[in-house]
Order: C-alpha cells, then structure tokens, then sequence
C-alpha cells in the first residue's frame, strides 16, 4: 500500500476543534454587541493559532503517511464519510491559514466600519472553509468546504467592497463556480467507474486513490475537469480575469485571505489531487 494511505491516529481532536470552533463562534458575534463580537472573534483567532502550532509541532514529518486522522460514517448509503487527517503539505497550509486568521481579524476592526459583526462571522465561516479544503480527506467533504468558501467571500465583497463591488462579487462566484462544477461532475463519475470495478462506491480519497488504475481512458478527462477548477483558483491564463476585480474591489482583509491563502488552494489542489 502507497505511503500516503498508512495512516497514524492519535491528538484527532485538534483537527476537530480547529474545524468547527470558528464555526461554532459565529452565533456568538452575531448576537453579541460589536465591542465584544470583535474580541470573540479576536480570541477564536488566537486559539486557532495556539491549536495550529501545536498541530505542526506534534505532526511527524519522518512519517510520510497521513496523520491525525479521522474516519466516521456520515452518509454511509451514498459513501460519503466525515474523512480528515493531514501530511506534509496540508500541515503547512493549515499553519499559514492560522497564523494569519488573527492578524486578518485585527485587521478588520479599523478596516470596516458598517455591519461589523455580519462581517467577523462571515470571517469565521471563511476560515473554517478554508481549514476543511486542506485536512478534508473525502472527496465529498473536500467539494462542500470548497464551495463553501464561495458564499462568505461573495459578501465580503459584495458588501464591503468598493464602488464596483457588486460586479466583482458576480464575476468571482461564476468564474469559481462554474470550474467547480466541472470538478463536481468529475469527483461523481470517478466513484461510479471506481465502484463499478471494485464493488465499492465510496468518497473517501484513500479508496479511490488505491483503484486509480480502474479509471483506464477516463483518467485523462478526468484530471482536465480537476485542473480546470484549479487552474481557475491559482488563477491560470486564460482563467485569471476574476482575480484584478476580486482584489481591488474587496476589503483589506477579505483581499489578503485571497492573496494569502485562497489563491493557494488551487496550487493545493494540484498537488493533492491533480
């Protein structure tokens, strides 16, 4: 069995708390005054830090399987599992996002002045978005937290954003979405052709990943739909006409979540995927 799929169990909780504490916040700095919202969100920042560097420091880079791993039924009928766990290469996103979540946050208090607390949650939603596309170890899993970095940066935008923002927010979702699409259409025909052949119809990327061969001739489309939705997160020429518009027209701390980490998603997905 390929290195990646040895799998070493131990500390889950980090990845789980990392995951859903900035989701679990976001009611939080919805209700509360903005004097505190900001703070809440400020210490939700500084945890997730504080977990972060405690997951690299913990995380064996002699071992080159994965690490930290998790693996619960969730959906079982259709495969669908909730699958995390981490390597080389998403322990080092997974510190770049949380290292730079509360220097964003900190960021954001002098940067918007209107709706505050709508804009730390959508912050939050961002950051736990972000944290399930690099841990998620499900395809299923992998699609949902990537597209569901789509709706908090729309807003962000949209809302926030400068004169043209409305038409910035427009061009990022279609762009994104529609190279998306293909991938979702991709991750759905590969579980059938992969079940097909092993009796076995499942999300779980360790699965797919061990009857790649079944795939055949429909490996090289295949990997055109993955690149695609890649190539226009990156963004890749001819793909990379959102990106001017996105950055100029959304607030500081919605652009350096973009410069800094959203853009990086696609590289990752190269990497991991691709």
């Amino acid at each position: 069995m390929p290195a990646l799929l040895e799998a070493v169990h131990y500390d889950r909780w980090i990845l789980h708390v990392l995951l859903l504490l900035p989701l679990a916040a976001m009611p939080l700095v919805l209700v509360f005054p903005v004097r505190f919202a900001r703070w809440i969100a400020l210490a939700v920042a500084l945890t997730e830090t504080v977990l972060g560097v405690g997951l690299w420091w913990a995380f064996d880079p002699g071992n080159p399987g994965l690490q930290f791993v998790t693996d619960l039924p969730w959906l079982g009928p259709f495969g669908i599992g909730y699958r995390v766990g981490i390597d080389g290469i998403s322990v080092m996103m997974v510190l770049l996002s949380v290292v730079m979540m509360p220097l964003v946050v900190w960021g954001s208090w002098r940067g918007i002045d209107t709706k505050q607390r709508g804009f730390y949650a959508l912050l939050l939603a961002l950051k736990a978005g972000m944290l399930g596309v690099f841990i998620a170890l499900d395809l299923f899993l992998f699609y949902m937290f990537w597209e569901l970095l789509l709706i908090p940066m729309y807003f962000m935008i949209g809302i926030w954003g400068s004169s043209n923002r409305l038409y910035a927010a427009t061009k990022f979702v279609v762009y994104t979405f529609v190279g998306s699409l293909m991938m979702l259409v991709a991750i759905l025909w590969m579980v059938k052709v992969v079940g097909d052949a092993s009796g076995t119809y499942s999300f779980a990327y360790a699965h797919l990943l061990a009857h790649k061969d079944a795939m055949g001739p429909w490996g090289g489309w295949l990997f055109v739909a993955f690149a695609l939705a890649f190539a226009v997160k990156v963004p890749l020429f001819p793909f990379h006409t959102w990106l001017p518009d996105a950055h100029t027209e959304a607030p500081t701390a919605g652009s350096v979540d973009l410069a800094v980490i959203l853009l990086k998603m696609g590289t990752y997905g190269f990497l991991r995927f691709a």
